[in-house]
């Protein structure tokens, strides 16, 4: 079953187009949604949770319509971000108060249960959460109300290497027993490395590509070559960078040649993202 079927979305902005936005998140996994500021990812997920509307396509949650059924799939989504920046003042204890009355399936069992596991104190204000903290919180929000489909935007974005792997080793935790599902959209790559299990790359409102994550890699390659050499690929490159030892450029896997004689690796997820945002030659 898919958590989450996007197909065909199309949104239109003065200076901004989504087009033609389509992918699919099996339940049980975790998706990287990647892309530069400004590709398309916050536009995507906003149509997702049904806050813009969307010109054409449509976004099926769970098997449903999100349109359609947008009130009862809200019951089974969780959406989590950097930090909880709101009623800063209140304790964690009186804003929960107020968030579990809009959800029919809340459970204070489970939520009790997940501020034991990620060691919050309903008692501190939210101001005096650290942002790993809020983002646990956020969490444990999302899964007291059994949500299916966790959305987290930039949420590992400003925390320190310990807090960022404590969470990703929750979030893969979470998708262990095949039952919760969740878009992980961040720029930073390197969580990514260690918990997707998918990736889908998204630039100037466009889907590049949507794939498993190794597959996903392993279409890319990274070469590196003579100056000499450069004018042997040049057409074929996605953009490159020339330096002093020669040039160093990014590929599709199935354009390479073996008889160019260069030196071909796998690039890394942030490589991908660097040389598709440069798509031209770079003096360094």
């Amino acid at each position: 079953m898919l958590a989450l079927d996007i197909r065909n979305v199309n949104k239109s902005y003065q200076n901004f187009q989504l087009k033609n936005v389509s992918f699919q998140l099996e339940k049980g996994y975790i998706m990287g949604f990647i892309g530069a500021n400004g590709a398309g990812k916050t536009t995507t997920i906003k149509s997702i949770l049904n806050m813009t509307h969307m010109d054409s396509g449509e976004i099926h949650i769970l098997g449903k319509n999100m349109v359609e059924y947008e009130l009862e799939l809200k019951q089974e989504i969780g959406y989590a971000m950097g930090g909880v920046d709101f009623y800063t003042r209140s304790k964690v204890k009186a804003l929960t108060d107020v968030i579990k009355r809009f959800y029919a399936n809340w459970d204070n069992e489970t939520y009790s249960n997940y501020l034991r596991k990620f060691k919050l104190d309903e008692n501190k204000r939210i101001a005096e959460l650290s942002m790993g903290m809020k983002v646990k919180y956020s969490i444990a929000i999302a899964l007291s109300h059994g949500a299916k489909l966790l959305i987290l935007d930039e949420p590992t974005s400003g925390l320190d290497p310990v807090a960022r792997d404590e969470l990703l080793d929750i979030f893969q935790g979470l998708v262990a027993d095949g039952e919760i599902s969740i878009l992980f959209s961040t720029h930073i790559t390197t969580d990514l490395e260690k918990c997707a299990d998918f990736i889908t790359f998204i630039e100037n409102g466009q889907i590049v590509r949507s794939g498993e994550k190794e597959e996903f890699k392993e279409s890319y390659l990274i070469l590196n070559g003579a100056t000499t050499q450069l004018h042997q690929v040049k057409d074929r490159l996605i953009s490159y960078k020339i330096n002093s030892f020669g040039f160093t450029g990014l590929i599709l896997a199935k354009d390479y040649d073996f008889s160019w004689n260069m030196k071909a690796v796998t690039p890394s997820l942030e490589e991908i993202m660097v040389y598709f945002a440069k798509k031209e030659v770079v003096y360094v």
